[in-house]
């Protein structure tokens, strides 16, 4: 099982998937005339203001559910593995991925705001990859063709994010719990699926309300706790940034013979954390309360910043400036050790691991405890994230036959459907707890890829109403106004929740 689910990986994640994530970013970049780096005090500015509403969370909410999703194992146990098999150098290239990316991210995500929808079951606002794909070219001949490519797309994002996914996530918190404390890993799943249980019932308004809380808090401590332990090593600063950038371009002897490592690693690494161009970015932003979409896609580029130049930086100083780490030869553990400065115990697999013995380093036996807490906020509030999106796909793909979740049967098919999608990821939940790593790995693995081979394709099709879409937000602006979205007077077809759209009355002004 193991060797079959490594090919597949293998394959999914080639060079050519390489090559595209990075590419695209260059070329969205260019296009939005490096909206990432322009617009930063805007997007600052929409987090802290917004509106929300009785159908839409507010751009904060909906930045903490989107940073839900990103913030996960990847920015720890991720980290981890990238430099364990890329080098020091991959960090250089998550960084890069996530510069390029947020451009992605803002095409992506407020194409998700253009093309939403209200839920005619719950009047909440749903949207993401399958609506835009389905609906941009619906008044074309292609429509048909692009129907069939959101259906794909929606079908594959059940599967990820209801299947896939979640099984890294659970593995990774319980073998750092279970490190940590010595709890089975089969109680920490019965545990991990009752609370799961008691907040994804809750629905969108109840993710959003526990993201908001959860995010910042568990954001916030990990890289402040991170930053006390660099600075502490203070003077290896300039060592490992020296050490970061000739890793990355092969200038460095011990790193020199995996470049291609570092790019590759720093890359599916970089993506698989802060997801630009997945497409799992969407769809929190489609359900934000703005009044211009490119509100939301500005606000949903700076969570990229967030998530890896914050979060998974500290993570990569953390383990550098303490050396604990080691570099391998190869696609895994078995392969020739490039370096092992005696930092780690020799028992100690890639993962988690690395980050605990680095807090340790300065609070011994602290470092479990403190990496075990952190990722259990970490991967159950990516979980959470996962369910929305896989239900957001559920209800695309059945229309009026989907319901919202309940607790118990009623006896309809759409109460059972929405039980079932539960279920799933819950069942994912408890097998990726008791899995192992390497299964768990090249499960999640598979999914981003498969959601980002169809994504960034599908984008780069329908583009243009993203930066149409920036022209007129930048241009309202220029004139003192606070931008309204109109999308016939900018020439763009199918945005129909717009052309009739009406400010909720209860609709407030809300300040983070």
């Amino acid at each position: 099982m193991s060797e079959f689910l490594a090919t597949i990986n293998e394959y999914i994640w080639s060079d050519s998937l390489i090559y595209l994530c990075l590419a695209a970013g260059l070329y969205f970049s260019i296009r939005t005339r490096f909206v990432q780096i322009r617009e930063i005090p805007e997007m600052i500015r929409l987090l802290v203001k917004g509106e929300k509403s009785a159908s839409g969370v507010s751009s904060f909410q909906a930045l903490a559910m989107s940073l839900s999703g990103r913030i996960g194992t990847g920015n720890i146990a991720g980290v981890a593995t990238a430099i364990a098999f890329g080098g020091p150098g991959a960090l250089f290239w998550m960084w890069v991925v996530a510069f390029l990316g947020a451009s992605t991210s803002y095409v992506e995500c407020t194409l998700g705001q253009i093309y939403k929808t209200r839920d005619k079951l719950t009047g909440e606002y749903r949207g993401g990859p399958a609506y835009y794909f389905s609906t941009a070219m619906a008044h074309t001949k292609a429509a048909p063709l692009f129907k069939v490519y959101g259906v794909l797309f929606a079908a594959v994002t059940v599967l990820a994010c209801g299947l896939l996914m979640p099984s890294v996530q659970a593995n990774s918190m319980t073998a750092a719990m279970h490190q940590a404390w010595g709890i089975s890993e089969w109680a920490l799943a019965v545990g991990t699926v009752i609370v799961l249980a008691f907040v994804i019932i809750g629905g969108v308004k109840r993710i959003a309300a526990f993201a908001t809380v959860v995010v910042p808090f568990m954001a916030i401590g990990y890289i402040l706790i991170s930053l006390i332990i660099v600075f502490v090593n203070a003077d290896q600063i300039p060592e490992i940034l020296s050490l970061i950038f000739r890793s990355a371009l092969g200038l460095d002897s011990a790193f020199g013979a995996i470049v291609g490592s570092a790019v590759m690693w720093g890359v599916k690494r970089g993506v698989y954390s802060n997801e630009a161009g997945q497409g799992t970015g969407p769809h929190s932003a489609a359900a934000a309360e703005v009044s211009h979409p490119a509100k939301q896609g500005l606000v949903q580029a700076f969570a990229v910043y967030i998530d890896t130049l914050f979060v998974c930086t500290a993570t990569g100083f953390l383990i550098l400036s303490t050396g604990a780490y080691r570099v391998f030869e190869g696609e895994s553990a078995d392969g020739a050790v490039l370096h092992d400065d005696g930092a780690l115990p020799s028992d100690i697999a890639v993962g988690p691991a690395y980050a605990q013995t680095a807090v340790d380093t300065l609070w011994g036996g602290f470092g479990s405890t403190f990496v075990a807490i952190s990722l259990a906020f970490f991967c159950l509030t990516t979980i959470i994230a996962y369910y929305y999106m896989a239900d957001t796909n559920v209800r695309f793909l059945l229309g009026d036959k989907a319901a919202t979740p309940v607790p118990f049967l009623r006896g309809t098919i759409g109460s059972n459907t929405t039980l079932v999608l539960q279920a799933l990821i819950l069942v994912s939940v408890a097998a990726g707890a008791v899995s192992t790593a390497t299964d768990a790995w090249a499960l999640g693995d598979i999914g981003v890829g498969l959601m980002a081979w169809l994504n960034i394709v599908g984008i780069l099709i329908i583009q243009q109403p993203a930066f149409k879409a920036l022209r007129d937000f930048e241009r309202q602006k220029k004139a003192g106004k606070d931008p309204v979205f109109d999308p016939k007077e900018l020439d763009i077809p199918n945005a129909t929740f717009w052309e009739t759209y009406e400010p909720d009355r209860d609709k407030v002004s809300v300040s983070s």
